[in-house]
């Protein structure tokens, strides 16, 4: 095992993954905000947001899908020593961090059931940049309306006709982090 495995985890584990869980429940409650996640040190591919989020979200209970270039020895390492999540198929996956085109298509993942809701996948993507301008948002969280850059505007149109049901997603960049979760109404900007 590479030495630099040891490295990137949280300093002080219970107050770092506090404030990181705060900063993740507060966009997904208020989408189209961007806010600061910091306090992990993962390896490349992966951002310091989406590695925080995943040391903050994920346990040895957590599957976890790494797609396209996230799978790699080293991200598969770092999630081995400092988490423990098992790293499973897109099908499997209660969380999954990539690009947008490495998660596609994501009817691959759950979506949870009528009786289960909560059994679905949450999407961890990783983006050049993100910006409070783009797509309109409505919906639980949000005043009269708000703007998100997103990949795509039907993805998200088309998840939150499934609700109930659907997929929940964080957007990272770096040390920021953004979320849209299924009960968001997008329209094209």
């Amino acid at each position: 095992m590479n030495a630099d495995v040891l490295k990137g985890g949280f300093a002080d584990a219970p107050v770092d993954a506090a404030h990181a869980f705060r900063a993740a429940m507060n966009v997904m409650a208020r989408p189209g905000t961007v806010e600061k996640l910091a306090g992990a040190a993962p390896p490349a591919p992966l951002s310091t947001a989406a590695g925080t989020l995943i040391l903050t979200l994920c346990d040895p209970d957590t599957p976890l899908h790494l797609a396209g270039d996230f799978d790699c020895q080293a991200v598969r390492d770092w999630i081995a020593f400092h988490v423990g999540a098992p790293i499973v198929g897109a099908e499997s996956a209660m969380f999954a961090v990539g690009d947008w085109e490495s998660l596609a298509p994501l009817t691959r993942f759950a979506i949870g059931t009528p009786e289960y809701p909560d059994r679905s996948a949450t999407l961890i993507v990783e983006r050049e940049a993100l910006a409070q301008e783009g797509a309109t948002l409505r919906g639980p969280g949000i005043k009269e309306t708000a703007e998100m850059a997103l990949p795509e505007t039907e993805a998200f149109q088309m998840n939150a006709l499934l609700f109930p049901l659907g997929l929940d997603f964080f957007f990272s960049c770096g040390d920021q982090v953004s979320a849209l979760p299924r009960t968001t109404k997008v329209e094209a900007a």
